[in-house]
This record gives C-alpha cells, sequence and structure tokens, in this order.
C-alpha cells in the first residue's frame, strides 16, 4: 500500500533524515554553522564534483526509493479504476498536487501539473485571452522557454534592459510599461547570472497597468522560498527535475480566476465532463489543462522532493548556496584571468569566463578533472548578445555542494590556464 505520509501535506515525516546515519542539517562546529552535510544521500555524485545543478538536480535517495515503489509496487493508473490500488495511487497523486501548491504557498485547486515550466508557460502564452492587448513585457535576461512561447502565441515583445551588476532594471520596467501590455514575465532567478527579483515590485509594476505578472520560477525554486499569495504574482511556473525531483512533471500556478477564465489548451480524455459528437464540455480547472493519463510517477516524485527539501528548510539551503557563491567568487577572482558576471549575491549561480578560452574548451578540460559545469549559451541568446560573449561558464550549486567542489573547480581552471597560456 502507498505510504500517503509521504505526500500528504503537513506530514511530519523527515524524508531528508530518512538516510540512516546521514545529517540533515548543518554541521554546528563550536557554535559556528559550517554548511549542510547531506552528500551521502546522492548516490550519483560519489567521486564526482557537480556543479550543473542549475540544468538539472541531482536526486536524493529519498527521491529514488519514492520513484522506485510507485513504479514496482504501488503502481496503478489514476482517476476513474474502482479498484482499492488505483483509488490509493489517485489519493496520492492529487496529495502530490496539494503538496506542490503548499510548496509555494497554493491551493491544490491552482496547481495545473505539466510536463515542465516550458510546457507551463506555453500554456498560458496560448489560452490565455488577450482582451485586446497584444504585447508582453520581459527581461534581457530570460530563458528561451520565457520568449519564444510568446512569440508563437502571436504576441509583441518588449525587453526591459539589466543593472550595471546583472539584476532586471525594474526602474526601467516601470517607465516601459503601458496599458498595449496584456503579462509581464520575469525569471524570479536568473539561469545564468543568479540575480533574485523583486517579486513585490514587479507585480506593483504589472498591476499598475492592468497587466498580469508570470514568474518563471525554475532557479528560485530549489533556493528560495516562495509564498504566491502576498507576493502579487499571478501566475507561477517550476520545474521537477530542478527541485530535486524526476523530470517531465512541471508545475503552473494560477490564481483560479485566472484559471477559471482560460480555455482548455488540448482536448483528450481527463479533461472532459460529456463528450457526443454534437458538443463536449469540460472539466473546471485544474483537469481541464491536463488532458490524457498523467505522469502520475512524477507527481509522486515531485511530492518525494519536496519532503526532502523541506525536510532541511529552502532558508537554510539557500544560506548554504549564498556560502559558496561567495566562496566561489572570491576564489575565481583571485585566481586573474577568469572575469566574473552578475551581481555579487546570487542565488546559487556563478557565470564567468576564462580569458582567451572558449567555455567548451572549459568544460571539457574540467571534465577530464573530474568536475562538470555548464558550458554554452544557457538558452539565454539575448543575454550572451548584451554579454558581449558568445557563451559563458556556469558553476551552479545545490545542497549537497560543498568547499571541495570548489577547490576542484580552481584546480581545474589551472590547469586549463596551463594549457591554453
Amino acid at each position: 500500500m502507498i505510504d500517503l505520509s509521504s505526500v500528504i501535506p503537513g506530514s511530519t515525516r523527515d524524508p531528508a533524515s530518512s538516510s540512516e546515519g546521514q545529517e540533515a542539517g548543518p554541521r554546528i562546529e563550536s557554535g559556528v554553522t559550517i554548511g549542510l552535510d547531506v552528500r551521502d544521500q546522492f548516490p550519483a555524485i560519489a567521486g564526482w564534483h557537480y556543479l550543473d545543478s542549475a540544468v538539472s538536480a541531482q536526486k536524493p535517495q529519498a527521491v529514488i526509493d519514492a520513484i522506485g515503489q510507485a513504479y514496482a509496487q504501488d503502481y496503478a493508473s489514476v482517476h476513474r479504476g474502482v479498484y482499492q490500488r488505483s483509488a490509493d495511487m489517485t489519493l496520492a497523486y492529487e496529495a502530490a498536487r496539494a503538496r506542490a501548491g503548499a510548496f509555494i504557498g497554493g491551493a491544490a485547486e491552482e496547481v495545473v501539473f505539466t510536463r515542465g515550466a516550458t510546457e507551463a508557460i506555453n500554456l498560458v502564452a496560448q489560452v490565455l485571452p488577450k482582451e485586446g492587448r497584444g504585447r508582453v513585457l520581459l527581461s534581457a535576461l530570460e530563458h528561451h522557454s520565457n520568449i519564444v512561447p510568446w512569440q508563437l502565441a502571436g504576441y509583441q515583445i518588449d525587453a526591459v534592459p539589466l543593472t550595471a551588476d546583472g539584476r532586471i532594471d525594474l526602474d526601467a520596467a516601470a517607465a516601459m510599461i503601458s496599458d498595449e501590455h496584456r503579462v509581464v514575465a520575469f525569471a524570479h532567478v536568473s539561469n545564468v547570472l543568479g540575480s533574485i527579483l523583486d517579486v513585490s515590485r514587479a507585480a506593483e509594476i504589472a498591476h499598475s497597468k492592468g497587466a498580469l505578472l508570470l514568474l518563471d520560477g525554475c532557479q528560485a525554486a530549489p533556493r528560495v522560498a516562495i509564498d504566491v499569495g502576498p507576493s502579487g504574482a499571478d501566475f507561477y511556473t517550476y520545474s521537477g527535475h530542478k527541485l530535486y525531483g524526476p523530470t517531465g512533471i512541471g508545475v503552473l500556478w494560477g490564481r483560479k480566476a485566472l484559471l477559471d477564465a482560460m480555455p482548455p489548451w488540448q482536448g483528450g480524455g481527463a479533461m472532459i465532463d460529456r463528450v457526443t459528437f454534437e458538443r463536449t464540455t469540460f472539466m473546471p480547472p485544474p483537469q481541464r489543462f491536463e488532458a490524457g493519463t498523467p505522469h502520475i510517477v512524477g507527481g509522486i516524485g515531485l511530492a518525494a522532493a519536496i519532503d526532502w527539501v523541506e525536510g532541511i528548510g529552502i532558508e537554510r539551503i539557500h544560506a548554504h548556496e549564498t556560502a559558496l557563491v561567495a566562496e566561489c567568487r572570491a576564489a575565481l577572482r583571485d585566481l586573474g584571468f577568469v572575469r566574473l558576471f552578475g551581481p555579487e549575491e546570487s542565488a546559487g549561480i556563478v557565470s564567468f569566463e576564462v580569458e582567451g578560452v572558449h567555455p567548451h574548451d572549459v568544460g571539457t578540460i574540467l571534465d577530464d578533472e573530474g568536475v562538470a559545469i555548464r558550458a554554452g549559451h544557457h538558452c539565454a541568446q539575448p543575454l550572451m548578445q548584451l554579454l558581449g560573449v558568445p557563451a559563458t561558464c556556469r558553476a551552479s550549486f545545490a545542497a549537497h555542494s560543498n568547499s571541495e567542489d570548489i577547490a576542484a573547480l580552481v584546480e581545474g581552471l589551472k590547469k586549463v590556464k596551463r594549457i591554453f597560456g
């Protein structure tokens, strides 16, 4: 039988301590917190310096176990089965929906499960009534998944510039917003620069002209506390695989009144009320937007990942990553041949370039040294153009990261310099 304590909101289960003898929290020496100690809970990174969590997080054993049990012992389809296992799996899947909403301060009926944040943004761009407004306000640091969907949906894009240290310039946004803008869509945390958006002010700017605020929370969800209620956001998206969960599952949170006003996006089973050849009626949200058999185990795995994160505490993860960012930026600056991008205080992400060396070459040499970083344009080509580079190197941290990872990165970069001079 399914252990619903792993997915029901408010569970007292502590998944972060599910591996016997492993600490979930920071070690304390002489009253000083020196960082999280959860590395042993990630079997895939043994002997490896994984600094690419911004693209996809590694999975703790608690999540792996939850996924394995769901497939090996508990699996059945959901929502229409009359047998007990189907009913149990339905309860677990819907509890996962509530868990995904509660994680960001939302309600279950406001959560649409998608294949990822990319699909969530596409859904909003395609079906949100424009109400005579055909423009969207983005920023120069957006991921392609927060640019291309708006283009495909026929919106005209206005791009807000950045401040000198790589944050969205909200003063410029306030000057640019107009009655023609239906949506303001910003990254909560930049996937390249790690800069954190002032969400409340962004909401004030959007709402001053009657626009809606959509936040891309892919990089924020694993790193900073989120409460959509007081934030002023109208839509919020995040993906499971960046939050220590499985791939192929994402979350679109939307205010209920907005979801109620949006028509279906795709047609098929599960999203219907009654079907005839003459006419079809549809379920209310969120089911209206979830055609077909859902990623059942993806939902279960996402709930387990949220349990794991909350067992540690998102504030502690953020503090841990903030300290690592400061340590990494200082170490890279001391090398003397590295150019850093973005603000000094970023959320778990450090982008840089090695003078005279293409980022792909840097990444290849670091791989030989057992260090994994991301090298490329990071699905942010307009930002690369603004920075004046074809690509950057990016080191991104997670709860399992530590100073040894930074030391290995630094030694690897010294080897890059020796090779390329």
